[in-house]
């Protein structure tokens, strides 16, 4: 994210507008910059609220978020109007505290509708959802055709193709109001294809401002015309139309307004001059990395000292950060062997990692293995503390899953829970815990009394309703034929009943499901999802409300080598898992084997950690992926 990189413009000296040589960017000069930083300041301290929240979002994106988070703080002391608090909240997020995305969902959930238009808009320009239950609702069922717009905006930006095409249907609507807004919209969640859609109702006989919404979003999306008309509005007598001309030209990578912008640093109008500035810096900056793209990152590199690396979690940190913890086993890559858990950030959500640190050393006798980091809250609420959630391994018969809670976003952590009881092999796979909307927590489990001896195992569940501290297990356990049933994960559906699949060895995964939180849970079936005998990874994703299942599709009869784990498949269910849709290879590398998957969702995107298992070593990989991938109908793995 934009806040967390604390060096963006460096570039001294230069001619004011000499293009750089990859042409791509504007180089400032160290005055101009400066001028662009004391508009800014200037407008930040301004009695004007909205400019004033235009400037703080222009400082963030300079790398100064921590000058304008007091100021931002002290106004909301003070401020009850809901839609200035969204504002607030939205440049508190931008500036790095996520923690303020609870209040725009708050006045988004408020019965008064007065804020909820802007708690939408301000959604959308942060990227947030929360766990998109609130959002959702707003886009389907608001009177108000501008929150409705605004809703499906931030749906949109995280993958909802359903609300693209309501953007695109308002874009065709007579209203010009409605018309104007959905295409200032489409301007940063369409694509190129929308070109035509927006020529189509090109405004000829409107206001100048409606006008301008079509020409900057024509622009926003390549359109070369359409960066013409930005230009001019640039020089518009209208100054609305030339705040926005100036708020999208950093998107229509506008490198010929560059002298332009530079002369609208003094304009009369503050907003024109705010946005002037900002524009300027953004410019100056190398392109914002595609949206839509898809990149992974092999994170932790196997060698012959540390040849193996999995089980893995990713956690998003208050300040946008992330946190990928995985384990590393020294000398073999067996199951038993020594190992402890190590952790890296990355600040520009996951394309560069900090050198690896241990995140929890080895307690036992033999290791400790298999991370899940969660925040305690069933909504994903960034002010609550972070768990660690781990096995500590010291025999056959003694595997048991532990818990330790952090109050500063994982650089500490507390005293060691016991999360397990009892004697036996208690297998929790990594990223696996579960909150409910009760605030329960699950720790779905397989036990084997010896993994060894006795190589077949029975999945149930301990639950606490106490963050953490207790736990104690479900009543029943599942038990499933030939090795039984394996590595289980427990997700809650739409109508609060819990949904537990579950490794087999039996050509298929395996469900069994409860109806009272948790607490016992019915005969085990098949899901008639045919798998190898693998673990799959099941989460319900935030914009749609769909859940995404991703396994190892590799299963046929017949097989050579049914339990190989290639390809790694992702599929949609929009039925709560009776079917699944849509089915894509995320990995498929001949020779390779793919497994043990966690997957956090951020910014519009499906944050997901794996092991790559090649040559006989095992790797971990990152890998992000726009959620609206999924959605595209294709069986070709993209690495």
């Amino acid at each position: 994210m934009k806040h967390v990189i604390t060096a963006l413009f460096c570039l001294a000296g230069c001619a004011t507008f000499a293009m750089a040589k990859d042409d791509t960017r504007l180089e400032l000069s160290e005055a101009t910059r400066q001028r662009c930083l004391d508009v800014l300041r200037a407008g930040f301290a301004s009695d004007e609220f909205w400019p004033a929240m235009h400037a703080a979002e222009g400082l963030t994106v300079a790398g100064l978020g921590n000058e304008v988070r007091p100021r931002l703080l002290k106004l909301l002391e003070t401020d009850t109007d809901t839609q200035h608090r969204c504002g607030l909240a939205r440049e508190l997020v931008r500036a790095g505290d996520l923690t303020y995305t609870s209040l725009m969902l708050a006045i988004l959930q408020d019965p008064d509708p007065y804020g909820h238009t802007h708690a939408c808009e301000s959604l959308y320009k942060v990227w947030q959802l929360g766990d998109g239950t609130a959002i959702r609702q707003a886009w389907k069922d608001s009177e108000s055709s501008k929150t409705r717009v605004m809703a499906a905006a931030a749906l949109a930006r995280w993958g909802n193709r359903e609300a693209l095409e309501a953007i695109r249907a308002d874009v065709a609507d007579a209203d010009d109001d409605r018309s104007r807004t959905a295409a200032w919209v489409l301007a940063r969640v369409g694509d190129h294809s929308d070109i035509e859609r927006l020529k189509k109702r090109y405004p000829k006989d409107s206001d100048p401002l409606t006008k301008a919404y079509f020409d900057h979003a024509l622009a926003a999306l390549g359109d070369a015309a359409g960066l013409e008309a930005l230009v001019r509005n640039l020089s518009h007598e209208d100054g609305v139309v030339r705040v926005y001309a100036a708020e999208f030209a950093p998107d229509a990578r506008a490198l010929a307004a560059g002298p332009r912008l530079e002369a609208m640093l003094e304009d009369p109008i503050l907003d024109v001059r705010i946005r002037s500035a900002q524009a300027l810096l953004m410019l100056a900056d190398p392109p914002i990395p595609d949206a839509n793209s898809r990149f992974s990152r092999q994170v932790f590199t196997a060698s012959s000292e540390f040849p193996r690396y999995s089980e893995g979690s990713v956690i998003v940190l208050r300040d946008g950060r992330l946190l990928y913890a995985t384990t590393q086993f020294h000398g073999s890559g067996n199951d038993h062997a020594t190992a402890r858990i190590l952790a890296v950030e990355s600040s520009d959500d996951g394309r560069t990692w900090t050198e690896p640190r241990v995140l929890q050393e080895n307690t036992g006798s033999q290791n400790v293995m298999s991370v899940t980091l969660r925040r305690l809250s069933p909504t994903g609420d960034y002010s609550a503390p972070l768990t660690l959630v781990y096995l500590e391994k010291n025999s056959a018969t003694d595997l048991h899953a532990k818990l330790r809670i952090s109050n500063d976003e994982g650089a500490s952590f507390g005293p060691i829970l016991d999360v397990t009881s009892g004697p036996g092999y208690h297998v929790l796979n990594n990223d696996r815990i579960t909150i409910l909307r009760s605030g329960r927590l699950i720790a779905p489990v397989a036990i084997s009394p010896d993994v060894v001896k006795h190589f077949e195992f029975e999945s149930f569940c301990f639950l606490s309703d106490d963050n953490g501290q207790t736990w104690r297990p479900s009543k029943n356990r599942i038990p499933y034929p030939k090795r039984g049933a394996m590595e289980p994960e427990v997700l809650e559906l739409t109508d609060g009943r819990l949904l537990m699949h579950i490794r087999t060895q039996l050509g298929h995964l395996a469900i069994s499901e409860s109806s009272d939180g948790g607490e016992t849970w019915s005969e085990a079936r098949s899901w008639d999802v045919a798998g190898p005998e693998s673990p799959a990874t099941l989460r319900r994703i935030p914009s749609t409300g769909d859940l995404l299942l991703i396994w190892n599709d590799s299963h046929r009869p017949g097989n050579a080598n049914p339990n190989q784990r290639n390809p790694l498949t992702a599929a949609i269910s929009t039925d709560e898992g009776k079917t699944w849709t849509i089915k894509r290879d995320l990995a498929g590398q001949p020779g390779e084997a793919y497994a043990y998957t966690s997957v956090v969702f951020h910014r519009g995107r499906a944050l997901l950690t794996y092991y790559v298992a090649s040559s006989g070593k095992i790797s971990s990989m990152f890998d992000s992926v726009p959620i609206a991938w999924f959605y595209e109908s294709s069986t070709s793995p993209q690495p």
